[in-house]
């Protein structure tokens, strides 16, 4: 399985315009991918303001929605497209999986850190050709028991859409932080590790970038190099 980890510029409030990249990425002739993973909350962007999650929140049933999965229609690939949701309960920080614009599943953040966010009471297993993953979001990372959850159930591969969108000097000391983290969860799993962050800088904010493939003994398969937009690929069997 051909898995793709893209770091991107953080786009707010435009699902259309992200959408319509995702579908260029990933339908070009020369880009063969199994699985895509994107950042956290790439469709409508991240946020820690209440006000703003509540705006940006998905309802699955309502048309923004439809819209979405029928611009994803034309892509083969696998997609990992995240955004915060409205659900019964509250609002969840969620990933989809997407296949040909039919959403096949969904995981929740299990550890939220923005205010007012539900954390995810699952930790489901999805399956491409053959090979298991699961998902943890960004502060997962931080916390081994989500991904032993998912190292549990058979994944061989753990995805992390990430948005480290920080003050500076937050940024500065989660720029190596996030790469170690990910690495550790790797060594403890046995699983091969995806991450997709943002990057770029942001009013206030900057993300350095940590968008990567780490085989299961804590080695870097695949970078995307700090400060630009790139794509890691990496073949798992």
């Amino acid at each position: 399985m051909r898995i793709a980890a893209f770091q991107r510029l953080r786009v707010e409030d435009d699902a259309a315009a992200v959408v319509a990249r995702v579908v260029d990425d990933l339908t070009r002739a020369d880009m063969r991918i199994d699985l895509a993973v994107f950042p956290e909350c790439h469709l409508l962007g991240h946020s820690y303001d209440p006000a703003t999650i509540a705006a940006r929140a998905i309802d699955v049933e309502d048309d923004r929605w439809r819209a979405i999965l029928a611009a994803l229609a034309p892509v083969a690939t696998t997609v990992i497209l995240g955004s915060f949701e409205r659900r019964a309960d509250g609002v969840t920080n969620s990933a989809f999986v997407i296949e040909r614009g039919r959403v096949v599943g969904r995981s929740a953040k299990r550890h939220p850190n923005e205010p007012g966010v539900v954390a995810g009471r699952a930790s489901p297993v999805f399956e491409r050709d053959g090979v298991r993953y699961g998902i943890n979001i960004c502060n997962d990372a931080n916390h081994p028991d989500a991904a032993r959850s998912l190292a549990d159930q058979g994944a061989a591969v753990i995805c992390y859409p990430l948005d480290n969108m920080l003050p500076p000097d937050t940024a500065a000391r989660w720029r190596s932080r996030s790469a170690e983290n990910l690495r550790a969860r790797a060594v403890q799993t046995g699983c091969w590790i995806v991450s997709a962050d943002v990057t770029g800088s942001q009013g206030a904010l900057l993300s350095h970038g940590c968008t990567m493939i780490v085989r299961p003994d804590g080695t870097i398969a695949a970078r995307v190099p700090e400060g630009i937009e790139g794509v890691a690929l990496c073949d798992v069997s």
